[in-house]
């Protein structure tokens, strides 16, 4: 099963779609009322060499935890520094989040969800615009063996601090789990997709994972195509139907 998509909670999806759309360079279009998707131009799933954003409008966003971001790869420092003043021109804004003197610039977009734009690293060097999925929590060696297993990523590293996985092709963009002291809120702005194969099967995948220890997930989806589910230390995640 494949991590196919973040999913981002907002006000005004359209603004916060078309943010993203040119922030990263891709398509902006909408599979139906309420729902803004973002994906590379001619971009075909499933495909591990992006993970791409669906922005969803909610009646109200209510005060939450930042509790998943992403991370933008930048080439060179004149990259980095082109890059943040063109995320500016469209509507991020700097944020402090206690970051302190970092070499990466910290911001947020039109409607606050917090993004970092990385200097260049050498691991994020053929990732696309998108360097990792960041994801806060207590145990980075349990949620690499959760995750690993749970989809068809491979981990890179894992220790008591952080855990890289990336998609067994060795393509797209990386997930990240950071050790932060206080990981929990009760809702998130941002959660992962999921997506079986072609010809899997969403209720036996959704099964699979409950006994890697996720767990049922009602976040007043109500009846829906897609499953949610939330993994062992609550982070919420959807499996969609396969395409």
């Amino acid at each position: 099963m494949d991590l196919v998509q973040v999913n981002f909670k907002a006000r005004d999806h359209e603004r916060v779609g078309k943010f993203w759309a040119d922030a990263l360079g891709w398509g902006l279009s909408s599979e139906g009322p309420g729902v803004s998707n973002v994906e590379p131009v001619g971009f075909d799933w499933p495909d591990p060499s992006a993970v791409c954003i669906d922005v969803v409008a909610v009646p109200d966003l209510e005060s939450v935890a930042y509790r998943g971001h992403l991370d933008l790869a930048t080439e060179s420092a004149q990259h980095h520094a082109e890059l943040v003043a063109r995320l500016v021109s469209l509507g991020a804004t700097e944020a402090d989040i206690g970051q302190g003197e970092v070499p990466w610039t910290v911001l947020a977009d039109p409607e606050g969800n917090v993004f970092c734009v990385l200097e260049p690293r050498e691991v994020y060097r053929d990732t696309g615009p998108i360097a990792t999925v960041v994801v806060d929590c207590a145990d980075p060696r349990a949620m690499a063996e959760f995750w690993g297993a749970a989809t068809d990523w491979t981990v890179h590293a894992a220790d008591d601090e952080h855990a890289r996985l990336r998609s067994a092709r060795g393509v797209g963009p990386y997930l990240e789990f950071l050790r932060t002291p206080d990981p929990h809120a009760d809702r998130h702005r941002l959660h992962l997709d999921l997506m079986p194969p072609p010809d899997g099967d969403q209720a036996a995948e959704a099964e699979r994972l409950r006994s890697l220890g996720a767990r049922d997930a009602d976040v007043g989806q109500g009846e829906a195509p897609w499953m949610c589910l939330a993994d062992p230390e609550g982070n919420e995640f959807c499996i969609i139907a396969p395409r």
